[in-house]
């Protein structure tokens, strides 16, 4: 009976032992002010609510997750080691924390992008999904001023354009075109999507898992190595701490659209886990434009200690797109979206296989030095069709970045931040093109494989050393400088070379080689912080970009081009950013002087007597002048816990862009007096860049209820833009009108959002993509008609 009554209360003092109060408070980050009817809710299923000067008190275990939720602020979550003293709440009210706070920026470490003298901009997962949340050409179109994106299809061939930085040499009208991704350098959680020779291909990316996108303005070579025209950081969604939640996302729409997602996430104290699946489907609004993907993504995040971290991604996508190929200028003014026939007879598309895997290991020595390095590598297959014939790819890039985070306190009032690294890239590419003929056992079907016409081989090799430091002043001011030191090698070889080339006298060469290393890009800028949450900075900003392979050998001389030198990119930015107007403004305002110098483009030349055209080469060309004007607002005009409507938030954006050719010169071959080829000389001197429109502007207005409805209404425009060098074809401006209409609400452990929206309400034509210089190939149009989707997401969270 001793025993008995001994354990009995041995188990009643570790009960009480075990389970204590404990009290906590819950503020308001900015104004430091209690919150009153703050939400607490605890892991071991505690639901509570704050008094009046933001106090509660809860039932404490060790290892419990308490959260803290309200309307306006962001939802914060504290994982309790121990079962003594207090615990308090700092909220950050959602408009500002969404605008604030930059993942990236330029070091390893979350910075505010009040202190970046930079012009960045976010968008967050709320306004990627004002549209249907899919393709992310409308999120990016629609939030970032000085950015457009576009695609060869709804679902694939997207492709970056910042501040007006032209890609390719392969005009025909023209200095430059956007056939190939090039200039902007992508990176997809940390892993470049971009490939070692610089060309960018985005058709493996699953855009509905993404959750945040980051983007760099501007040279940014210092930090990024070969990226001229400005950098992407896309991350995809992670797991909540002290969450595990089960998600079914379902998207229907016109023309067949059909996206399903279903996601696993589990977060705990000490590690992260998400697995995203995805199928998307869509028939397209023109002939022979269908889509069908399929896509896995692994995210993980595991704390090891106190010091380090690792952070991995696996990704494997399987998609094919068709193409039908790009209107003439008739065909679009007439409406006739048949598309090209050669296109369709050679079944025109692009299938890829592509698997994506990255480790990150974060390591803390001290409370001043942190290191991240990664290890990453990209495998794709694809295989691609178009009216010039087919061609298979299969290409392998890794790598590895790492980098040093340093932090010293100097003084009271000054400290210095740095930011100390390498990157280095290769990719290895085999490439082979086919012709294509009639199918005599069919002549009513597509084209078929008839003879090869090139296998090539090409390895490529990018390696970036930098370092870059930001001196904290008095007066809340900041100098920045930075340097950094960019390398390229390329090596092609001809893999049929013995084909036609194995002879006696022959000097064609089997393989061929060039490298470019004197591409070094410094930084400067300084920045002034008033009142904490505004400042305006001064910058200067430098990038390359190397010539990629195909620019390199001229096959008619047999000869490697000997001179062509990378393209350089300076800029010169003034601008201000940050909050007024009790916070509830967000704006961000711009005033930048972009210079291309060394642009790339092509020459002729003619035989003796000017009769004919022997070849055609890349040299380094002239310079374009970028000079613009971009202005972002925000506005949080309401902000409410108890009326009906909680938030309303109207936004806007402006870019106005004049750029110009100097001094540019572009050689074509005409035909002359007497009938024969003969070289023609453009002079693009003071001429408007093709592929700008000179006035961009968005806005709209985000709208929710505390019953849980909310609503979306946006409205783009673009002036009309030149769409070749010579400035003799223009497009016509357009105006869209895009709104969405949902429901979404908790219920217990289920979160239902239900909405329903449409697209381009007024009917009006318009294209999702312009070729410039491309003629006679000009549009790839988009829908022009009203469209509609809608979709159901569930979500249990446990």
């Amino acid at each position: 009976m001793k025993t008995l009554l001994i354990s009995f209360l041995a188990v009643i003092m570790g009960s009480i032992c075990y389970a204590q109060t404990i009290t906590g408070t819950v503020i308001d980050k900015t104004s430091r002010q209690p919150i009153k009817d703050a939400k607490i809710q605890t892991s071991d299923k505690q639901s509570t609510t704050t008094d009046a000067s933001g106090k509660f008190t809860i039932t404490c275990h060790e290892d419990i997750t308490v959260a803290v939720s309200v309307v306006g602020y962001s939802i914060q979550r504290q994982i309790l080691n121990e079962c003594v003293g207090s615990i308090s709440f700092e909220l950050v009210e959602r408009f500002q924390e969404l605008n604030e706070i930059q993942i990236t920026a330029n070091s390893g470490e979350a910075t505010s992008t009040i202190e970046v003298p930079q012009s960045i901009s976010r968008i967050s997962e709320g306004e990627i999904k004002r549209g249907n949340g899919l393709f992310m050409t409308d999120a990016v179109n629609t939030n970032t001023p000085g950015v457009t994106m576009q695609g060869r299809t709804t679902t694939g061939g997207q492709q970056f354009n910042i501040r007006g930085y032209g890609n390719g040499t392969r005009g025909t009208r023209g200095v430059s075109s956007n056939f190939d991704g090039q200039g902007t350098k992508v990176y997809l959680n940390g892993i470049p999507v971009t490939d070692a020779e610089g060309i960018t291909v985005m058709d493996a990316i699953d855009f509905g898992s993404i959750s945040n996108v980051e983007i760099l303005k501007g040279p940014s070579g210092t930090i990024y190595g070969n990226a001229i025209a400005g950098v992407v950081n896309l991350e995809t969604r992670k797991a909540k701490e002290g969450e595990t939640t089960i998600s079914q996302r379902t998207t229907l729409g016109s023309y067949g659209l059909l996206r399903s997602t279903t996601q696993v996430a589990i977060g705990t104290k000490k590690s992260s886990l998400l697995v995203n699946y995805g199928n998307l489907q869509f028939e397209g609004y023109m002939p022979h434009t269908s889509s069908k993907k399929g896509f896995v993504n692994i995210t993980g995040d595991f704390k090891l200690s106190d010091r380090q971290t690792l952070s991995t991604y696996v990704g494997y996508s399987d998609g094919y797109d068709q193409r039908n190929g790009e209107l003439e200028i008739d065909q679009y003014e007439t409406f006739d979206y048949s598309g090209n026939p050669a296109y369709i007879k050679n079944d025109a598309h692009s299938a890829t296989n592509t698997f994506v895997a990255g480790v990150t290991n974060g390591y803390k020595f001290s409370k001043w030095l942190t290191n991240k390095s990664s290890i990453f590598g990209t495998s794709q297959l694809m295989d691609a069709s178009s009216a010039g014939g087919w061609q298979d790819k299969s290409s392998l890039s890794y790598g590895v970045r790492s980098t040093f985070d340093m932090n010293f306190k100097l003084s009271e009032k000054v400290s210095l931040k740095g930011i100390t690294g390498l990157e280095v890239q290769r990719t290895t590419l085999n490439s082979n093109f086919f012709g294509m003929g009639a199918d005599s056992t069919y002549l009513n079907g597509y084209n078929v494989i008839t003879n090869i016409r090139s296998i090539s081989s090409t390895e490529s090799t990018t390696s970036n050393v930098f370092t870059q430091w930001t001196l904290n002043l008095p007066f809340d001011l900041s100098a920045t400088a930075g340097i950094g030191y960019n390398r390229t090698d390329l090596a092609v070889e001809n893999r049929i070379w013995g084909l036609s080339n194995n002879h006696v006298g022959n000097e064609t060469p089997q393989s061929y080689s060039a490298s470019y290393d004197d591409m070094w890009s410094p930084t400067l800028a300084l920045n002034k912080t008033f009142s904490e949450k505004v400042s305006a900075y001064v910058s200067y900003y430098q990038g390359y970009k190397a010539p990629v392979s195909s620019y390199i050998l001229v096959p008619q001389i047999n000869q490697v081009n000997p001179d062509l030198t990378p393209e350089k990119g300076t800029q010169i930015e003034v601008g201000t950013k940050g909050f007024l107007l009790k916070h509830k403004l967000f704006y961000t305002a711009a005033v930048y002087s972009t210079k291309y110098s060394d642009k790339m483009t092509t020459v002729t030349v003619q035989n003796p007597e000017n009769t004919a055209t022997l070849y055609a080469y890349v040299v380094n060309g002239g310079s374009v002048n970028n000079t613009g004007v971009e202005v972002l607002l925000k506005y949080e005009a309401i902000s409410s816990r108890d009326k009906f409507v909680t938030s309303l938030r109207p936004f806007f954006n402006l870019t106005y862009s004049n750029a110009t050719y100097d001094d540019y010169r572009f050689e074509t071959v005409g035909t002359g007096s007497l009938g024969q080829d003969s070289t023609i000389v453009n002079d693009f001197s003071g001429k408007i860049v093709a592929g700008l429109p000179p006035l961009v502007m968005n806005a709209g207005i985000d709208f929710e209820t505390k019953i849980g409805l909310y609503a979306n209404v946006v409205v783009n425009y673009r002036d009309a833009m030149y769409f070749t060098s010579d400035n003799e074809n223009i497009t016509e401006a357009y105006t869209l009108l895009n709104a969405k209409l949902g429901y979404q609400q908790q219920f217990g452990h289920f979160n239902v959002d239900v909405f329903a929206g449409s697209t381009n309400i007024t009917s009006t034509q318009y294209y999702q993509m312009v070729f410039v210089n491309q003629l006679p190939d000009a549009y790839i149009p988009a829908a022009n008609d009203i469209n509609f989707f809608g979709g159901l997401n569930l979500s249990y969270t446990f």
